[in-house]
């Protein structure tokens, strides 16, 4: 097992050590550009290894890195969902591999027509702070499954797990690499040539992102953020709808890229609502002996963010709700705040939260909240607290997201067999599951014609019969 210790600050790679890694690992690959099933079986089996052997190192560099980050939050949100992710490859892998059979039609008769998928080559992938092991594991083993080479850049906030992660992974260097780096690696790493690149962070940097891959023409998968709604309807049971939302503001203290940003209640169940968090939390978190405590925020700055969010909307005539009041000498530490009587013109209403800040929008009509969301960018998660089936199909039909949950928060992005990703502002692409298999694989067409039939003689000996034939019978 790894020997945790605190890391120190790293030395910035070079772009031309970054090119040269390229290199290497893009002769790897040239070097077996078809990797069998079981080769392929072999290497997330190792891997699987590898994040199963150093659980509890992940855990302690995470504590390192946020100054403290709930075991729970690591276990459920980091390496559970990573050994599932492989669990599920390899048993679906070689249904996945296998050619597709698609229809010629009869203008191509009596030939065959099947899809081959073939790996792209070497993969890049740019991981945030916020579940750095998932979020660099994750599409690296959809990646892995379609037989490509892997090559990571870590984020700078999270020096300890990347540190934990590189040496885990210390023994699959042909097929797996990790990088780390500030924002000039981002920048010389995200130019390199790929066969495809997926970004996770915000859409601020995705932009750049894309710009830098437009270099390349390298394909790319945005998964990015936004301001995700919550809607609770009039009837449903607030513990239920409570419940729901504390889980997505709670795991990692919020900051989630799925984690609720706001949420819609009646105007007649305001209050209901403010009482039922703030009591429900306080006794899930406060009053519980559980050794799992709430997750600290990251960094010095991304706690800033949120304390200008609470002061910006408190100066504005906003009313806060704390579930327990900030006390510094906890750390970075901040329980959840609710916020009513928010306007547009407040901070936390504008940006992406990414914390355990919950702004409250009051509704007497859900035309109105649909409204409200169809005129902002589209968020990446949508959550719908309700029983009422006309109403969810209602908002399903009529709004735009990167996923749904009902009676549910963030879970949904656990569901291995099922795509994820944003639309619009929120990212573009999937992965996760046969959508990720096939993201980072090329779907090549083949055309299989017998050398024993001579169709294409009979073709040029014949024109003028071919098209009246084609003519009569399939112009129509």
């Amino acid at each position: 097992m790894t020997n945790l210790r605190s890391v120190s600050p790293f030395t910035s790679l070079s772009p031309a050590q970054l090119k040269h890694d390229f290199a290497t690992m893009k002769a790897a690959y040239n070097r077996n550009p078809a990797p069998s099933f079981e080769e392929r079986v072999a290497v997330l089996k190792a891997l699987k290894v590898a994040l199963i052997k150093n659980e509890h190192v992940f855990y302690q560099a995470l504590k390192q890195d946020y100054g403290y980050r709930s075991e729970f939050d690591t276990l459920i949100a980091d390496v559970l969902p990573s050994v599932a992710g492989i669990n599920y490859a390899i048993k679906h892998l070689k249904k996945w591999m296998k050619p597709s059979k698609r229809h010629a039609g009869l203008m191509l008769s009596p030939s065959k027509v099947k899809v081959h998928y073939q790996p792209l080559g070497v993969v890049g992938v740019i991981t945030p702070w916020n579940f750095p092991i998932f979020l660099s594991m994750g599409p690296a083993i959809q990646a892995l499954a379609a037989g490509n080479r892997v090559m990571i850049k870590m984020s700078e906030f999270t020096p300890n797990a990347n540190n934990a992660l590189r040496e885990a992974l210390s023994g699959l260097s042909k097929h797996i690499q990790v990088f780390e780096g500030e924002a000039d690696v981002g920048a010389a790493f995200s130019a390199l040539p790929f066969d495809h690149l997926i970004f996770t962070g915000s859409s601020t940097v995705g932009k750049l992102v894309a710009k830098s891959a437009a270099d390349n023409l390298t394909p790319i998968t945005l998964e990015l953020g936004g301001k995700s709604p919550t809607i609770v309807d009039d009837k449903i049971s607030m513990d239920i709808a409570v419940d729901a939302l504390i889980v997505g503001k709670s795991v990692n203290s919020g900051q989630i890229c799925v984690s609720p940003d706001y949420v819609f209640v009646p105007e007649s169940r305001k209050d209901e609502f403010v009482e039922t968090f703030l009591a429900r939390y306080r006794e899930y978190h406060l009053d519980s002996s559980d050794s799992n405590s709430q997750t600290h925020i990251v960094s010095a700055r991304q706690y800033q963010r949120l304390m200008g969010f609470i002061d910006d909307a408190k100066a504005k005539g906003a009313h806060i709700h704390a579930v327990k009041d900030i006390d510094t000498r906890l750390g970075r530490l901040v329980y959840p705040h609710i916020i009513t009587d928010v306007t547009a013109d407040m901070s936390v209403m504008q940006e992406e939260i990414f914390g355990s800040i919950l702004p409250v929008i009051t509704y007497s009509d859900i035309g109105e909240v649909l409204n409200y969301i169809n005129e902002r960018p589209r968020p990446l998660a949508l959550y719908i607290m309700s029983n009422n089936k006309t109403l969810i199909d209602r908002v399903i039909t009529n709004t735009h997201s990167g996923g749904v949950a009902i009676n549910d928060t963030a879970m949904h992005v656990a569901a291995d067999d099922a795509p994820f990703g944003g639309v619009g502002n929120s990212g573009m692409g999937h992965y996760h599951g046969y959508e990720g298999f096939l993201t980072f694989s090329k779907a090549k067409t083949v055309l299989y014609s017998s050398a024993r039939l001579p169709k294409n003689r009979f073709i040029l000996k014949n024109r003028d019969f071919v098209f009246n034939t084609l003519r009569r019978f399939l112009l129509k």
